[in-house]
This record gives structure tokens, C-alpha cells and sequence, in this order.
């Protein structure tokens, strides 16, 4: 596909709201309280805002850049902005590897959410103990089937909004996806911050105690700055690709990012306040706290008023089957952009065998969980395999590539010339910028890797 027959984005907001549902995932929903349980609660959440800025913003900025410049597959757009240099070419691999593994494990999970939204709708989780909640997930994920029909559930309504085009499919998605999302959780929040036990969370959310503040708390928080956006995939980059040459790029990736954190932290006020108010529980349980404790928290909570533990519930896994699917699109979005510029595949027939691909490794996945929870590779099932491999090397890896390449390779009269539209616009924090991404962002990612690694701790 040439530059000249780009589709792009159809509005300015439409650009935003999809990039932010790119970012925004089921990550912001457990990972973020889970790390900021985990680590101390406001002191690592004012940490986090930091290297939001410091390294979150400027990689995000780049793959920006180099996406809307090229205006094509995201290894043609790295091989023309770096003045023709062939073997840049090879970042093309990023997405296409990154998106069928991320998508295939991410898409089991996402479907585990439309299950728990099944069983909401259905009352499912009402008059139940605590063992149940685990032994009905335990039993679930287990499955051999019940996972897997989610699983194709999830990947073809994904399949349809990418199919149907960027300004019909993915940009219609995300105007109504997006703030659907913003109003459930606003909505949960502003309750969840009635109930018994919302002080001891509030105050656990929102007052610093700098005294918790290790070199293992720093290092988490600039992990989650990190992977809360997203950032080293080339989701971000291959939306850029259809962001029109009018488009505010800094603007654009501030405003992702405090969509991202305000997601964040609006999860946290749901959930912090919530399992304060049950004795004994904690919020740093990673995804156990969504699919066996906060079921069981609504419940008790909630259980002098059936209706509203319905309600809270309900409206809980529909918030984050929206953020699912609004990240997971982008996910397919990244092979699917490659197959039409690089082979004139026409986008339905690239999004089909994108989609039957991630299906195939999904169910692997799926039933790492169970049937073949005995099968390893180098010690570990299909899920956590793909998981180590994203999460450990590409996304690091990929965005230090990145940040190298916008901040030592691409000719700076370039870069600065796509940062303000031509000239047209002022970056005051150009030079911060400039200098956040050649060297901070750099040895931030690099300090990510060793200890994501475990090679610092």
C-alpha cells in the first residue's frame, strides 16, 4: 500500500481514543493494583507518574514518529526514516512476532473475562464461599473447552472490528468501547468509595509513606510505567501509521498516557476500597484477585443488597471485557497492517488468517492450563512461554531499539520536523525530550531487562 491510498483516522479524537484503548488493558486493572499493592501504595504510584514522563512518554513520542512519517508497515517506516538503510527493514519483524504471541495468551485471559461476565449476568457468583470462588476458577481454567470457545468468541469479534477498516472497524470501536469504559469505572469508583472500608484504602492509595521506598520499588514502578503503555510492541507505532500529518504527536502521546494512569488509578479506587472493607483479604494477588477475590469481595460486601452485588459485579467484567478487546485490537491490528503493505493481502483476508493463527497458539495456551499442563519448554507451558518471551525480551528489547534509533540514527532536523508538523507547531520540551530518549529512556529499559530477568535482585 502506498502512502498515497493510506486510510487514516477520521478525526483527531478518534486518533486518541484508539490509541489510548491500545494501552489501556486488562493490565490497568490487576497489574497496576497489584504492583501498587504489592509496593507501598502512593509512594510507588507518585514513582510511577515519574517514569510515566521520563520514559513512558518519549518512547511512545518515538514510535509516534517513526509510524506517522513512514505511513506504512512498521519495518518499511523504520527502513525510511533511517534514509533508506535495508536492514532497519528487520524492526518489521517486531509486530509480527509480538503481535501473534501477545495476542494468543492475552486473548485466553480476555476470554476468561467474557466467562465472568457470563456468570455475573447469570448471578452466577451469588451464595457462594471463598473455596468455591477458587475451586469455579480452578475448574474453569482447567477446561478443555469452555476456555477455548471464549477464546474463538473473543478473537472473532476482534476479527470483525479490524475487518471492517481503521475509520469503520477500529476507530467506530474505540468512539463507542472507550467511553463506555470511562463511565463504568467511573460509576464503580464513585461507589466503591461509599463502602465501609474506603478510608484504610484511600488512604493506602493516596498517602505517600516514603519509608516503603526500596531499589525493588523504583524498579517495579519504572516496569509499570513501561508496560502500562505498551510501548516496544509497535502497536503504538502502527497506529501512528494512520495518524494524519496534522496530528499533535506530543500531544497525542500525553494524552494517552494520562488516560492510561487515570484508568489506572480510578481501577485502584475501585478495588483498594473494596477489599479493604473485607477483612483479611489483600490487593496484590495478580490475576487471582480478579477472577477468585474480588468476586468473593462483592459478595460480602454487597450481601445485605443482592441487587447491588448483581449490579457491581455486572458492570465490573463488562468494564474489563471493554478494556480486552480494545487492547487485543490493536494486538491483531499490528500482523494484519504488515500482510497488507508488504503482500497486497486485502485487510478481511489478512485479519481471517491472522485470527486462525492466534487461534491455533491460543488453544495451546488455553490448555496449558489443564490437559497439556505437562508439556514444558524449557520448564514452562505455552502460556507462560509466550508471556516470557513478550514480557521479557521483545517489549524491552524492542522499545531499546526503538529509543536508540529515534535518538542516535534518525537525523534530528527529521525527527524535530515531524515533532512540530513541519515547523508549524512549537515543542518547547523538545531538548527534554531529545535528551530523555537517547539516554534516559536507554538505561531505564536496560535496568527493566536485567531485573525482569532477575539479575539485579
Amino acid at each position: 500500500m502506498t502512502k498515497d491510498t493510506r486510510i487514516f483516522f477520521g478525526s483527531k479524537i478518534g486518533a486518541i481514543l484508539a490509541a489510548a484503548g491500545s494501552s489501556v488493558g486488562l493490565g490497568n486493572i490487576w497489574r497496576f493494583p497489584t504492583e501498587t499493592g504489592a509496593n507501598g501504595g502512593a509512594a510507588f504510584i507518585l514513582i510511577y507518574v515519574l517514569f510515566m514522563f521520563i520514559l513512558g512518554i518519549p518512547v511512545m513520542i518515538s514510535e509516534f514518529a517513526v509510524g506517522r512519517y513512514g505511513q506504512c508497515a512498521v519495518g518499511n517506516a523504520f527502513e525510511k526514516m533511517s534514509g533508506g538503510k535495508k536492514w532497519w527493514r528487520l524492526m518489521g519483524l517486531v509486530p509480527v512476532v509480538s503481535g501473534f504471541l501477545v495476542l494468543s495468551y492475552y486473548a485466553v485471559v480476555s476470554g476468561w473475562t467474557l466467562e465472568y461476565a457470563f456468570v455475573a449476568g447469570a448471578n452466577g457468583f451469588a451464595g457462594k464461599t471463598a473455596a468455591e470462588y477458587t475451586a469455579d476458577f480452578q475448574s474453569f481454567s482447567s477446561d478443555p473447552v469452555k476456555p477455548c470457545i471464549w477464546l474463538f468468541i473473543l478473537l472473532a469479534l476482534n476479527c470483525a472490528i479490524v475487518a471492517m477498516g481503521i475509520q469503520k472497524g477500529i476507530e467506530r470501536g474505540a468512539k463507542i468501547m472507550m467511553p463506555i469504559l470511562f463511565v463504568s469505572i467511573l460509576v464503580l469508583a464513585v461507589y466503591s468509595m461509599t463502602l465501609p472500608g474506603a478510608g484504610k484504602g484511600l488512604e493506602f492509595l493516596f498517602k505517600p509513606d516514603f519509608s516503603k521506598v526500596t531499589s525493588s520499588v523504583v524498579l517495579s514502578a519504572m516496569g509499570q510505567a513501561f508496560f502500562s503503555l505498551s510501548v516496544g510492541l509497535c502497536c503504538l507505532c502502527t497506529y501512528a501509521s494512520y495518524f494524519r500529518k496534522d496530528v499533535n504527536l506530543v500531544k497525542n502521546a500525553v494524552s494517552v498516557a494520562s488516560i492510561d494512569t487515570l484508568v489506572a488509578i480510578m481501577a485502584g479506587l475501585i478495588i483498594f476500597p473494596a477489599v479493604y472493607s473485607v477483612d483479611g483479604l489483600s490487593p496484590n494477588e495478580g490475576p487471582s484477585l480478579v477472577f477468585i477475590t474480588l468476586p468473593n469481595v462483592f459478595q460480602q460486601v454487597f450481601g445485605g443488597a443482592p441487587v447491588l452485588a448483581y449490579l457491581f459485579s455486572l458492570m465490573f467484567y463488562f468494564l474489563l471485557v471493554m478494556a480486552a478487546i480494545t487492547s487485543s485490537i490493536s494486538m491483531l491490528e499490528m500482523p494484519v497492517s504488515f500482510f497488507i503493505d508488504s503482500f497486497g493481502t486485502s485487510r478481511t483476508t489478512a485479519s481471517v488468517i491472522v485470527t486462525i493463527v492466534c487461534f491455533v497458539l491460543g488453544i495451546a495456551c488455553a490448555l496449558s492450563f489443564g490437559i497439556w499442563s505437562d508439556v514444558k519448554i524449557y520448564g514452562m507451558g505455552f502460556f507462560d512461554l509466550f508471556d516470557f518471551l513478550v514480557a521479557k525480551f521483545i517489549m524491552p528489547i524492542g522499545a531499546l531499539i526503538l529509543s536508540i534509533f529515534t535518538g542516535w540514527i534518525v537525523n534530528e532536523r527529521l525527527l524535530k520536523a515531524e515533532l512540530t508538523n513541519n515547523g508549524t507547531l512549537k515543542q518547547p520540551m523538545y531538548g527534554i525530550f531529545r535528551l530523555c530518549v537517547r539516554y534516559v529512556a536507554p538505561a531505564c529499559i536496560i535496568l527493566i531487562f536485567l531485573n525482569e530477568l532477575g539479575l539485579l535482585m
